[in-house]
């Protein structure tokens, strides 16, 4: 398990920014219609199913 391949970090790096809180503005603009972020993900409960290209 060495280095990271640019596509694995790619994919790791959009799933990162993805797993973000919802801004704040999007809820109060909304009235509390969408309070969570549904591509939220915790990294011991749900792993990640990348197609690796080594």
């Amino acid at each position: 398990m060495g280095k990271k391949t640019p596509y694995k970090k790619k994919r790791l790096g959009k799933k990162l920014k993805q797993s973000r809180r919802m801004p704040l503005l999007v809820t109060l603009r909304t009235h509390r219609r969408t309070q969570q972020n549904l591509f939220n993900r915790n990294w011991r409960k749900q792993k990640l199913r990348l197609d690796y290209k080594e």
